[in-house]
């Protein structure tokens, strides 16, 4: 790595994995998140993502909570740079370290990134 050159995203957390699957398919709020990775610290997850170079921010949406009161819930999403990351790490993968029911969404993910990219 040469300086000034960001680190290359990688992981094998299979929460990572069921979360990126998500985020390369549509914007989730914090318990989608939660709900995807299968644990209830999708903050953390979502942290230790941008730890690895990931931009994923969040977005402050207007909703109104089941009490009828106004609130500010997040919304993570990939950016376009997070998408690039995520399809060259896809690339780079050898076969059998991701999780198999994760292949197929992770795979329709990066179909959809170079769809929207026009390659």
């Amino acid at each position: 790595m040469t300086l000034g050159t960001p680190p290359r995203f990688d992981t094998d957390n299979p929460r990572h994995q069921r979360v990126l699957a998500l985020l390369l398919q549509r914007p989730a709020k914090r318990e989608e998140v939660d709900r995807a990775a299968g644990a209830s610290n999708g903050p953390e997850l979502v942290a230790e993502l941008r730890r690895r170079g990931l931009e994923l921010p969040c977005e402050r949406v207007e909703a109104i909570d089941r009490d009828g009161r106004p609130c500010r819930p997040g919304v993570y999403h990939a950016t376009p740079a997070d998408r690039r990351k995520i399809a060259a790490w896809l690339r780079s993968r050898s076969s059998g370290r991701i999780a198999p029911e994760l292949a197929g969404w992770l795979a329709l993910g990066a179909v959809s990134v170079l769809l929207l990219m026009g390659a």
